[in-house]
């Protein structure tokens, strides 16, 4: 339950509390029960982890969309790493 805590606590300061209805997906977010560290790995490492979480996600779609619309440039964010998200983003554009 501890691991839960400090998972929201490091979300909702990326994010924002999550309560205006926005960022409301977040309460149902797998990452908040996981490590936060794997959303954000050192430059070459693995991402697998995270992906794995996202891949069983029910809000993944809204989670990429955030990130799209904010242009989060680090971490893991639903379910791609950022260059996969700058691919999304040209493709959008193109």
């Amino acid at each position: 339950m501890a691991q839960l805590s400090v998972g929201w606590q490091f979300f909702s300061g990326v994010l924002g509390d999550g309560t205006d209805g926005v960022l409301a997906w977040q309460e149902s977010a797998l990452c908040a029960q996981t490590d936060p560290e794997a959303f954000f790995p050192e430059k070459g490492g693995s991402t697998r982890e995270a992906k794995r979480v996202c891949a069983q996600c029910d809000v993944r779609e809204q989670c990429l969309e955030y990130a799209l619309l904010n242009d989060e440039r680090f971490g893991i964010w639903g379910g791609l790493s950022e260059r996969e998200r700058r691919g999304v983003r040209r493709r959008k554009v193109a």
